[in-house]
């Protein structure tokens, strides 16, 4: 079995920009900054041959490069627990057709429909018993933050692969956008 996933990988100087924002919230398990990135589709544990068929999907997904920006900060909670802090993405309608074309190439290819709404965002910390309010300074505090634009210019299957509590992503493929489809 091999945890995989579809992603962007950020330039170094984004996730420099990032990394500056992690800190100040007690209970907080920040990411490390060589590990960020933004995820189109998590696949989880699968075999190896669907690990090829999935590899199979994505290089027939077309699309363009395109410009994305990050900009602002939120959380992701259950009832009044924060479980996630993240960098918000600007707007982007090219985003949103690159992930609807990767999710349906998997479909496709056989993999179940990802039922969960995808909201686009780089994950910053993740948390565990901070309640909303101590998370209220960090979102005031970072509330203007902005980083890019910059060009996507390739998408990536990530292998994860976790040890003493953190995760190394492993770049298995790398799937090129022309200038223009």
């Amino acid at each position: 079995m091999i945890r995989l996933f579809v992603g962007l990988e950020l330039p170094q100087d984004i996730r420099l920009s990032l990394a500056g924002l992690c800190g100040g919230v007690p209970g907080a398990d920040w990411i490390a900054s060589d590990t960020m990135h933004l995820t189109l589709r998590f696949l989880g544990d699968i075999s190896e041959g669907d690990a090829d068929d999935a590899h199979d999907a994505l290089m027939g997904v077309r699309a363009s490069s395109f410009e994305l920006a990050l900009n602002g900060v939120g959380y992701f909670s259950t009832g009044d627990e924060v479980r996630t802090l993240w960098a918000g993405v600007s707007r982007s309608p090219e985003l949103g057709r690159l992930q609807r074309n990767v999710e349906s190439a998997l479909v496709r290819m056989g993999f179940p429909r990802e039922e969960r709404r995808w909201r686009p965002h780089v994950t910053l910390a993740r948390i565990a018993g901070t309640p909303v309010p101590h998370v209220q300074d960090f979102l005031a505090h970072h509330a203007l933050f902005r980083a890019g634009p910059f060009t996507i210019e390739h998408f990536t299957l990530f292998s994860s692969h976790r040890h003493d509590g953190s995760a190394t992503y492993i770049a298995e493929a790398e799937y090129p956008l022309p200038l223009v489809v």
